[in-house]
């Protein structure tokens, strides 16, 4: 089953490009941004989800790929929401969630995000990183909601880094990166243990958000300084944020016109 009516696809796949420009910028893999993409046209949750987290998974080895040469990992920051994430990601992927509790569940946290991220400029020196004992249940709980919503959690993650002082701006970007691959992989092998169906149209859909990538992983990478890319990401917080709301009217204007 193709994804999307031939003659809207150029629309989609525009918006597309877009959203994987500016996540790939901060370290994302878009899912968020395709899922409110591709709801934009009626799409049906049940072939959003696996398009959008394969999307995920190619943007987000592009962007690991291109963020290896800028600087070592911190792998003692990202095993702890890795390990503790995977599997409840897993979990998730299997089942389903309806748009209106996903709205509910992460509108007020991400407006929370956003306006935090857009007054506090400058990136911090107090790094510390956080106990085994919050980090574990912490990746735990975005694990369970990345794979119920079809998100690599990286939204979700990168807020809590910066606020919580856990790393700095570039640091962050990589974190969320490898946490969004890990994540879309095992929710989308938690969609496939229980699928029926799988939609036709993806790889158009890759190969548009690979280009957009490219785009957006150079930006972050080495062309935008961290106190700019806290503003792409409140952006991005904003993007996901305002779309369940305003986005269908402004799609039906735009097909409209």
């Amino acid at each position: 089953m193709w994804l999307l009516d031939p003659a809207l696809s150029p629309w989609l796949l525009l918006l597309v490009a877009a959203m994987a420009i500016l996540y790939s910028s901060v370290g994302h893999g878009g899912a968020s941004g395709y899922l409110a993409a591709m709801a934009l046209f009626g799409l049906e949750p049940a072939l959003m989800k696996p398009a959008a987290l394969t999307m995920n998974i190619f943007v987000t080895l592009l962007v690991l790929w291109r963020l290896s040469r800028t600087g070592p990992f911190n792998w003692r920051l990202f095993l702890p929401f890795a390990v503790a994430s995977v599997p409840m990601a897993f979990i998730g992927g299997a089942h389903s969630i309806n748009s209106s509790t996903y709205r509910i569940m992460v509108g007020l946290a991400l407006l929370l995000a956003m306006w935090r991220l857009l007054w506090e400029g400058k990136d911090s020196d107090r790094i510390q990183t956080p106990a085994l004992w919050v980090a574990l249940p912490v990746g735990a709980i975005l694990g369970l909601v990345s794979g119920l919503t079809g998100v690599g959690g990286g939204i979700f993650l990168s807020p809590l880094l910066l606020l919580f002082h856990w790393t700095n701006m570039r640091g962050c970007v990589a974190i969320a990166a490898a946490f969004i691959l890990l994540n879309s992989i095992a929710g989308l092998v938690g969609y496939a243990s229980t699928a029926t169906q799988w939609p036709a149209g993806i790889p158009e859909l890759v190969v548009t958000a690979v280009l957009g990538g490219l785009i957006g992983a150079e930006l972050g990478a080495r062309r935008l300084a961290p106190t700019h890319l806290r503003k792409v990401l409140a952006v991005v917080l904003a993007v996901q944020r305002s779309v369940s709301t305003r986005a269908r009217r402004w799609c039906s204007v735009l097909i409209a016109w």
